[in-house]
């Protein structure tokens, strides 16, 4: 297993799902962790099991990732605690909404604010700091990223959004040293999906669709690239193609 061993990694949308599987990943090969979302005693407890399992150094910054002001905190926070910053995970995202003739403002600004603002606002107070350690972005698309989802357009079209914006910076920084790479899962059996009822965790039997440790571990083969950079890795259902026909 490649280590991180005197690393630092930031993980967003860190308190459940694929986020915490992450922060596991992470820390199993020995970076410093820092846990972010909204729900700041779950993160404590997280926090608590990466002490505990891998003797990992943690630091919790809590806040709503559409908040230009939580990056700006978070990133200041973890450069404070550990000296410096090379892994940024922008995972948080909402998926609430379908049909574009139903959809209300509520759900779309949600999912704009988190998927695209929330993305935008870590990356750009992220960057300086992972150019100087010359170190990985990562940010968690979508297989509906790549294909067109007539039941969710909106929520398409943000994960789009975030393919081309990760691509885009990739070709502004590679040439410094910063890797860049993007995650597509199809269905993971998380909480995602219960802003609108049953969340695929329980929609979804263990074995039929993808787990969050396999995409954690995919962030963490990213990670530890050292001279080349994981551009993109799809990690689909086995008959999800089926769907593009």
């Amino acid at each position: 297993m490649t280590t991180l061993d005197g690393e630092t990694a930031l993980v967003t949308g860190a308190s459940s799902g694929i986020g915490e599987a992450t922060a596991h990943a992470l820390a199993e090969r020995g970076a410093n962790v820092a846990l972010l979302a909204r729900r700041r005693q779950t993160l404590e407890s997280i926090a608590e099991d990466l002490e505990a399992a891998y003797d990992a150094r943690t630091l919790v910054v809590d806040g709503d990732v559409r908040d230009r002001a939580t990056s700006e905190a978070a990133v200041e926070a973890v450069v404070d605690a550990f000296g410096g910053l090379d892994v940024v995970v922008a995972n948080a995202g909402v998926g609430r909404g379908s049909d574009v003739a139903t959809m209300t403002d509520e759900e779309y600004f949600a999912m704009q604010e988190t998927n695209v603002d929330g993305t935008f606002f870590l990356t750009r107070e992220s960057l300086p700091h992972v150019t100087e350690s010359e170190g990985t972005l990562v940010f968690i698309g979508s297989f509906a990223g790549r294909f067109p989802r007539s039941f969710n357009p909106v929520y398409a079209a943000t994960k789009w959004w975030v393919r081309g914006f990760a691509h885009s910076v990739a070709a502004q920084v590679g040439d410094e040293g910063v890797a860049v790479s993007v995650i597509n899962p199809s269905e993971v059996r998380t909480e995602f999906g219960s802003e609108d009822g049953e969340p695929f965790e329980e929609r979804f039997e263990p074995g039929t669709v993808t787990e969050p440790s396999e995409i954690a571990d995919a962030v963490a083969f990213a990670a530890t690239r050292t001279g080349s950079s994981a551009q993109e890795i799809d990690l689909y259902r086995r008959d999800k193609y089926s769907e593009t026909l």
